[in-house]
């Protein structure tokens, strides 16, 4: 294996930005990444996988951990609110035969998965440290950092996330993300055993789930048309995701309200506001490349952000593999990459858009279901 590129920094150790240093020592080339928390922590709850993820766990090499540690299953129960079937969507087994269509875990624990894996791979990892400049020369890119030291690279690749401060340096002119009228509740609660798979409760205007993460552990889901991007004090939390569930009777449903106002409870609640972002390509100028949520951030309507962004990493090291030049490499990602990422952006942004205003259930379904099979398609 052999790549135009011998000395790699990459900015942002989050899921891409690790994915990108594991499948990029594979080429046997120099990786640094520059990762701003000295703690390397990663905050959420759960996080919801589909099989294309699981697909790129097995290339980055972190399937089995993923298995062991999270929880995987095939289908989706869709229900209304008082609890009767719908359907039961069939999740395909793009992973392979021997692993299931979809799954889950804990945010932090797949960010410790991708650490480990990161590390292992040989990359060396800067915590408590980013850029501070950025001066592209005739050999490569000039990078200062904030802790007084420098360092000159062949490529730079920008992962740091959806408020990028290198897309902000390479590219002040890019639109901001743009709140999409949605925001999403999720709590960490335990997994009662009856519980097999992502289940989900449809109401009029309210849309909620529980999806297991580990052999114990679930994470509740609810989705809440909010006009107002407003800052909520979490003190509030718990009330507020317990009204949301009041009407659905569905007993599974209920059990969880109950446990979010029992006395004393110490339930982790995360609430965020839906936002999103699509950048017009080219996503590099010169030697420095933006992946991920840098240049394609998603809504949770597909559950396939995590996903679009790992498999960036993927295709990049792939297109860098045997590339006469680093601008080749960079323009054979792109293109790969558009089409993909500007369907699961735009398509769940359409999807909220429909939960929204009420819109055509039968669009949304046709709208999920032509999403699912292209990202089953190879990458």
């Amino acid at each position: 294996m052999t790549s135009p590129a011998k000395k790699i920094l990459i900015i942002g150790g989050g899921f891409s930005g690790m994915s990108a240093a594991i499948q990029l020592r594979k080429l046997d080339v120099e990786v640094e990444v520059a990762e701003i928390d000295p703690g390397w922590r990663s905050y959420g709850a759960g996080i919801s996988l589909g099989g294309a993820t699981l697909r790129a766990f097995r290339t980055l090499g972190i399937l089995d951990q993923f298995l062991e540690q999270g929880s995987a299953a095939d289908g989706v129960d869709m229900h209304l609110p008082h609890g009767q079937l719908l359907a039961t969507l069939p999740t395909p087994r793009i992973a392979g035969e021997d692993v299931p269509g979809g799954g889950a875990i804990m945010r932090p624990v797949l960010a410790k998965i991708l650490a480990e894996a990161t590390v292992a791979s040989g990359a060396k990892v800067r915590l408590g440290c980013t850029f501070s400049s950025l001066r592209e020369h005739a050999e490569g890119v000039a990078v200062s950092f904030t802790d007084g030291t420098a360092g000159d690279y062949d490529l730079v690749i920008g992962a740091d996330g959806l408020y990028s401060k290198v897309r902000e340096m390479l590219m002040p002119e890019a639109p901001r993300p743009r709140y999409s009228g949605q925001c999403v509740w999720r709590a960490v609660l335990p997994r009662p055993p009856e519980l097999a798979r992502a289940t989900m409760w449809v109401g009029p205007k309210v849309k909620t789930g529980v999806n297991p993460v580990s052999r114990d552990l679930m994470y509740l889901f609810v989705t809440e048309d909010r006009a107002d991007n407003v800052q909520i004090d979490p003190a509030r939390f718990p009330a507020m995701l317990a009204d949301l569930l009041a009407p659905f009777a569905a007993p599974l449903m209920q059990q969880c309200r109950a446990q979010l106002l029992e006395p004393g409870a110490d339930v982790q609640i995360v609430y965020r506001p839906l936002e999103a972002l699509l950048i017009p390509q080219p996503w590099h100028r010169g030697r420095v490349v933006l992946i991920g949520d840098t240049v394609h951030a998603t809504t949770p309507h597909m559950a396939s952000g995590a996903c679009i962004g790992i498999e960036d990493a993927i295709v990049l090291a792939d297109e860098l593999d045997g590339a006469a030049t680093i601008e080749e490499a960079l323009a054979g990602f792109e293109a790969r990459r558009w089409e993909r990422c500007r369907m699961v952006v735009e398509n769940s942004r359409r999807l909220g858009e429909i939960e929204i205003t009420g819109g055509d259930k039968a669009e949304h379904s046709s709208i999920m279901h032509a999403t699912h099979m292209a990202l089953a398609a190879p990458i």
